[in-house]
């Protein structure tokens, strides 16, 4: 197996340590970063994420090898700079005001990054306007709300009229999920995209890039 390869499985088993040095030694050889990063570190965290579809393998094992590909990738990052290797695009992600769950943004951050998109994390409690203020300022193409209450979905319909208040409807994809969110509420309040799980998630948001 070539050592992007050996990345690529270090990934899938979630081994930060072997990642990290995996990474190291394919960067020392002068391996090209970009070829690192997707054949490697992409290419194992889209497996996982497959997996993960098929209930072949649960969220602690998608955590652990998200936070392996996070590793790698940090040692990346100013070869990337340096090679102007520019992401898919942004993605603005956050739980909704009201609402403080944060297991299911994390699990979806982690996938959409293992998509090669950066993820600006707004955190919890987000008010709509926040949201807003978070795209216009890093020029965001996606925001992701996540609802985990009956009580605090309302809260996603706010998010998709402050957007057309502030005059960007046209320039989002909103993707919309939580446990009581499903396709029809998606549609109620004029979001994009409604996705059931982590994996779906990423797939859709990486879609929106390459339409």
């Amino acid at each position: 197996m070539s050592l992007v390869e050996d990345i690529s499985a270090a990934i899938q088993k979630g081994k930060k340590k072997d990642v990290t040095a995996l990474v190291q030694q394919a960067i020392d050889e002068g391996v090209d970063a970009k070829s690192i990063l997707s054949d490697g570190l992409l290419a194992g965290m889209n497996i996982v994420g497959e997996r993960f579809k098929k209930d072949e393998i649960f969220v602690p094992e998608v955590l652990v090898a998200a936070r392996a590909m996070n590793a790698g990738t940090q040692l990346l990052k100013p070869l990337l700079a340096d090679a102007d290797a520019k992401p898919l695009g942004k993605a603005i992600i956050g739980t909704v005001k009201g609402d403080l769950h944060d297991i299911g943004k994390n699990l979806v951050r982690m996938m959409i990054e293992g998509k090669g998109i950066e993820v600006i994390d707004v955190g919890v409690d987000v008010a709509p306007e926040d949201f807003i203020k978070a795209a216009v300022e890093n020029d965001a193409q996606i925001i992701c709300c996540s609802a985990l209450l009956t009580t605090t979905m309302p809260m996603i319909g706010e998010v998709v009229k402050a957007a057309e208040a502030a005059g960007i409807r046209d320039k989002v994809t909103i993707m919309i999920g939580g446990a009581p969110v499903n396709q029809e509420f998606c549609d109620s309040v004029n979001a994009d995209i409604y996705t059931a799980d982590a994996a779906s998630a990423a797939d859709a948001a990486a879609g929106v890039f390459t339409k």
